[in-house]
């Protein structure tokens, strides 16, 4: 019995916590738009990617005119 003059007090603190752990991600924006980022992921991200791939055929193409015209070594020579 003595047990829940320890486990009541700490019950209530535990709510407290979480309370205002909710209230804080409430106040920061968390829950503003909850139907947005589940519709991105239906989306393509063609543009994105080809960016990129346009990004590293030009870091490939700077990369052989600064070779001395000897081939690149693998790893398995």
């Amino acid at each position: 019995m003595d047990i829940i003059y320890v486990l009541v007090p700490l019950s209530i603190a535990l709510l407290a916590i979480a309370v205002a752990i909710f209230f804080w991600a409430v106040k920061g924006g968390q829950f503003d738009d909850l139907d947005s980022p589940a519709h991105k992921i239906l989306f393509d991200d063609d543009e994105y990617l080809n960016e990129r791939r346009e990004d590293s055929v030009e870091t490939d193409s700077d990369a052989d005119s600064e070779s001395d015209g000897e081939p690149e070594k693998s790893k398995n020579d």
